[in-house]
């Protein structure tokens, strides 16, 4: 078994507040690297693991909530984007700001999401 077959496993055994949770870690993270002086290769592994955390999690919101799982994967979307003009953002520095402009706001909002799940645990 692969260490990213573990990590899946591991990341899914957790439940859905705690997964956004985890997700909401590396956006805080890609905002921060990216507002200081980041490695660019921390900052390209967080946005691919944060790719992964959204496969693993949209599927298990769908069944509880169809608008918010819809906004994960509107948030992948977003991800997707960076790491495809990965050189362009990486070099200017409008596009990070950019991007340090939707991390803060995706990372909001997934925090905002944990907590209605997690509010819809405990009810």
């Amino acid at each position: 078994m692969t260490d990213f077959t573990l990590k899946q496993q591991s990341f899914i055994k957790n439940d859905i507040p705690t997964r956004l949770n985890q997700l909401a870690e590396n956006l805080a993270q890609i905002k921060n690297l990216f507002a200081g002086v980041g490695h660019q290769e921390s900052i390209l592994n967080l946005a691919k693991e944060s790719r992964y955390f959204i496969e693993w999690t949209v599927p298990d919101m769908v069944q509880v909530d169809i608008d918010q799982a819809a906004e994960l994967v509107d948030l992948g979307r977003v991800v997707t984007r960076w790491l495809f003009h990965w050189d362009k953002i990486w070099l200017d520095s409008v596009e990070k700001t950019k991007v340090i402009q939707q991390a803060e706001d995706w990372l909001a909002r997934v925090l905002e999401i944990a907590q209605i799940q997690s509010h819809s645990i405990t009810v």
